[in-house]
């Protein structure tokens, strides 16, 4: 697809899975190779850029339709659902 994708590093296999343009990923040390500075600057300016996305995952949560287990068949409802949380989110944050 024709996605660019940021990920932390808890989705290592990503890759192997899924067909994207480009995946953004923070550099992972070793102990027997620490990171450079470049590789240092790349990781602060990813998770600068994914902290704002994190914040409002956490923020729809407050709903806890979303933490919870949703006990709907139909997964339009589940769509809806995080729609609805969405809109709530946006809501809260206008005013």
């Amino acid at each position: 697809k024709n996605l660019d994708v940021y990920l932390d590093l808890g989705y290592l296999g990503f890759a192997k899975d899924y067909c994207c343009k480009s995946i953004f990923m923070p550099s992972k040390s070793k102990k027997s190779s620490p990171l450079t500075e470049d590789q240092r600057h790349f990781n602060r300016q990813l998770s600068s850029q994914r902290v704002g996305i994190e914040h409002s995952i956490g923020g729809m949560k407050r709903y806890r339709i979303i933490s919870d287990r949703i006990r709907a068949h139909n997964l339009d409802n589940h769509d809806s659902a995080m729609e609805a949380c969405a809109g709530l989110w946006n809501f809260y944050l206008s005013t």
